[in-house]
Parts: C-alpha cells; sequence; structure tokens
C-alpha cells in the first residue's frame, strides 16, 4: 500500500493586530473553515475559546497555538498563514518556531477595497505580509508565496495557491523518511545509474538492498497453486492484455511478484529499483516489466536497472499529483524535429498511461538471452497530453543532491517501434539535452502526465534543501 498521504491536515494561523479591525479575523475563521472543508483538507486551528476570536497577537497567543501544533505534529503536512489584517508578524514566527514544525508553509493576505480603507475597515494586509516575510527569513523558516502578493481568502486564486501548495506538503511528506528497495545487483555496464546512498541518508531516505539470491531460494518455495500466487496472477491479467503469454511464464512472473511483495511489506518500501536483466531472465525465463507496471500503478513506482535514482525521481512524482509515473531512457531523435525526442523502455510504464496495452516479450534482450526468456514486458505507446519530467540525481563531486524538472507534452506524431515509447515535444529540448550532458545527469528519466514541475521545483528547492534546475 503507497505512503503517500491521499488527504492533508494544514495547520492554520490567522494573524491579527489590535488597532487593526478584529472582525476581520472571526470572518477569516469562517471563510477558512468553509473552503478547507470544501476541498477535503483538515484542519488544524485555534478555536475562539483558545485566544480572542482564534486569532494569534501575542506571545501567549504564540505559545497556546505552537502547542495546539505540538500535540498534532504527526498529523499536520503543512501550515498556511492567513492576514485578515496586518497582524503581528513576530507572534506568528514566534508561533512557527515553538511549534517545532518542519513543514511547508503558506502566506496569504487579504487584499484591501478601495471603498473600505477607513479605520474601521481596513486592513493593510499588503504591507504586513511584507514585514511577516522579513521575520521568517530572519527565523529561518521557508515559506511559500500565493501568485498574487493580496487575494481573497474566497476566491479562485486562493483557491488554486491552496490546491497547488497541498501538492507541495504531499512532496515534502512522501519524500521525507522515504524507504527504497535496491534489488539485486545494478547491471554491470551501466555505471550511470552509480549514486550515493550517503548522500541521500543526509535528506532522511533509506536505501534497503535485496540480493537476487535470496528471491530465487523463496521463489523455489510457493507452489503453483498458492492462493498468493492466485491473487498476483490476476492482477497481472488485470494491468495488460496477457493472451500471447505461455501459461507457465505467467505463474512464474506471479510467484516472483509474490515475492517481492512480500519483502517490500515486511521492510516498509516506497518505491523499488530493480536489476531486471539478464538474471531474471536467465534463471527465471520472464521479464519483471509487468511487475514493475503494476507497482508503478499503485504509486509504489518501480523502476529499471537499479536505478535508485530515478525510483526516488518517480515517487516525487506520483506524490506530487498521486497519478502514476514510469521511467524511461531519453533514447532516440525524432527526424529532424529538435523540439521532439522519443522516449523508450522495453516495457514497464504504468498500465493506465498507455494506449491499449498488452503483455510481450522484450525483443532488444531477447537477442542475448533468447526472446522466449523475456516474457513480461510490456507494449504500449504513452497516451498522448501534458508531461512533467524530473530527475535526481546524487553528485559525489560536489556532494550534494541536484535535480531537473520541466513540462512538455506527448504527442501522437506516427512511430512504428516496440516496448514503452513515447513520442514528446518539449521547448527548447537541444539546450535541455546539452544542460544534462554537461551537468553529468543519466540517460534515464521519470514521467507523467501532469503539469507539476514549479510544485516539484518548490518543493524541492525551498524545502528539501535540492538544487533543482526548471526547464522553461
Amino acid at each position: 500500500m503507497s505512503r503517500i498521504p491521499q488527504q492533508l491536515t494544514m495547520g492554520v494561523v490567522i494573524g491579527n493586530r489590535g488597532f487593526f479591525p478584529s472582525y476581520l479575523v472571526a470572518e477569516a475563521r469562517k471563510q477558512a473553515v468553509a473552503l478547507f472543508s470544501r476541498l477535503g483538507i483538515n484542519t488544524i486551528m485555534l478555536d475562539p475559546g483558545q485566544t480572542e476570536l482564534g486569532g494569534v497577537e501575542t506571545r501567549q497567543d504564540a505559545k497556546i497555538c505552537a502547542e495546539l501544533f505540538r500535540t498534532h505534529r504527526n498529523a499536520i503536512h503543512g501550515v498556511v498563514v492567513l492576514l485578515p489584517n496586518f497582524g503581528d508578524e513576530k507572534a506568528i514566527a514566534e508561533t512557527l518556531r515553538l511549534s517545532g514544525l518542519n513543514v511547508p508553509v503558506l502566506i496569504q493576505a487579504e487584499e484591501d477595497n478601495l471603498d473600505k480603507m477607513g479605520l474601521a475597515t481596513r486592513r493593510d494586509s499588503f504591507c504586513g505580509k511584507i514585514s511577516l516575510c522579513n521575520n521568517l527569513r530572519q527565523y529561518g523558516i521557508p515559506f511559500t508565496l500565493t501568485t498574487q502578493h493580496v487575494c481573497a481568502l474566497s476566491g479562485e486564486v486562493f483557491e488554486q495557491d491552496l490546491k497547488r501548495f497541498e501538492q507541495i506538503c504531499r512532496v515534502v511528506s512522501s519524500m521525507r523518511g522515504v524507504r527504497v528497495g535496491a534489488i539485486g545487483a545494478r547491471p554491470a555496464g551501466f555505471n550511470t545509474v552509480r549514486y550515493s546512498e550517503k548522500l541521500l541518508e543526509r535528506l532522511g531516505i533509506a536505501v534497503e538492498t535485496l540480493d537476487l539470491s535470496e528471491v530465487f531460494t523463496r521463489i523455489k518455495r510457493l507452489r503453483d497453486d498458492d492462493i498468493r500466487v492466485n491473487e498476483k496472477h490476476r492482477l497481472l491479467l488485470d494491468n495488460a492484455d496477457a493472451s500471447g503469454i505461455p501459461a507457465d511464464k505467467l505463474v512464474m512472473m506471479a510467484k516472483l511478484f509474490v515475492v517481492l511483495s512480500e519483502w517490500i511489506i515486511a521492510n516498509d518500501i516506497d518505491t523499488t529499483a530493480i536489476q531486471c536483466w539478464t538474471s531474471l531472465q536467465e534463471n527465471l525465463g520472464i521479464n519483471v516489466c509487468s511487475i514493475m507496471s503494476v507497482m508503478s500503478g499503485q504509486l509504489m513506482p518501480s523502476a529499471c536497472e537499479v536505478d535508485v535514482m530515478g525510483a526516488l525521481s518517480m515517487y516525487a512524482l506520483a506524490s506530487s499529483n498521486l497519478n502514476p509515473a514510469s521511467i524511461a531512457d531519453w533514447n532516440n531523435n525524432f527526424g529532424n524535429d529538435r523540439d521532439k525526442c522519443v522516449l523508450f523502455h522495453c516495457g514497464n510504464f504504468a498500465a493506465a498511461s498507455l494506449e491499449t496495452p498488452h503483455m510481450g516479450t522484450a525483443d532488444i534482450i531477447g537477442t542475448t538471452v533468447g526472446k522466449e526468456n523475456t516474457c513480461g514486458a510490456v507494449h504500449g505507446r504513452l497516451k498522448s497530453g501534458q508531461l512533467t519530467y524530473f530527475r535526481l540525481s546524487t553528485d559525489d563531486l560536489t556532494g550534494e543532491i541536484k535535480a531537473y524538472v520541466g513540462e512538455g507534452r506527448s504527442v501522437d506524431d506516427p512511430l512504428d517501434t516496440v516496448g514503452c515509447r513515447a513520442v514528446i515535444q518539449v521547448p527548447h529540448l537541444e539546450n535541455l539535452l546539452s544542460w544534462i550532458c554537461r551537468n553529468g545527469f543519466e540517460h534515464h528519466v521519470a514521467m507523467n502526465h501532469s503539469a507539476s514541475a514549479e510544485i516539484l521545483n518548490e518543493a524541492f528547492t525551498r524545502y528539501l534543501g535540492v538544487s533543482t534546475y526548471i526547464h522553461q
């Protein structure tokens, strides 16, 4: 079961400053309750019985709110600060610091109306937001801004900002403490997927390993009619048309699926990177692609060739928008069109992202291990539509984790080939490819149908401390 949170909980802070109209705090609280409820977001916020109108203005208010947040710290994914008037920047900053929360923070400031600029109705949130952000920077607390400097709490602009912030919180929450399963040794010829476990530990990411010899031993203990084997067999058949695959190959795939799943559950694994060739073909006579496709569809992404950083890239993408992510090679030019290229892999894409997926053999690997030993590859064309691509990498030369992200489109231009494939269009693609090459990134890239580049950039750059290049 995926650990990516489906429903989020936000701590809400409503700022106040006494010589501004306090009734605006009560009004903001009422609007916030309605908005968060409508969007299905849980909230932790002061009620009017704890502080004046449930707002935060004084040091004592800050302590009460911070204690409330500490009590629920394991449930809170982010904090939304609302400024219905100027607010007390120091009290709000102290609330966040005293709470000990290390979560994303969104700052909203209400807009003034030109016909309500008298002392009884003016807000001055425009100015208060600048003061608050200055204090947060002094306190070392990162924060996210709304699209407009001020915006109506009940308006469409803030609603969209809140939805984007929800995605940012989901990425940050998912990536902190993520556990990757590295199954098998990386292919000997693939230095490109080497990575640093020690750098990942700095980000709180753990890597658990499993040798393929243990997998093979556990498979031998399973009977063909084991109920667990039957369950995985059904999942494989539901994932893609397998009418052309021999029955014994499907049973072997199901056994492998059982062993991997039980190890994943026992070790709290969130995403996997698997040695997909050539040991599995030589020892089991199958490909693992279809199993990886099913897991990715369940938001537990699985990357090829023990590409741990690729698996993490897929996991980040899936967490940002709850859409299955896939991994592919930047593989071929598309004729003379320099803003298009072909993405390809043998057959691991999430089936939901493909047109008419079907299970077959991996013909390229089959040239060395025998095509009959590669049953399990998924074939299909990526559906057309908006696309986000993303890649994380550890750089031992600089001692940092780095990333790039951007958006493009999967297009339906004719392409006659096998496997999982896509023709994608990316603005200024030549510049991106040059940047990838010069900065030592891998030939693999994660992708899914979404428009999540800004969200991933904000999450990784501002809250996770990962230097991220956003391609425009």
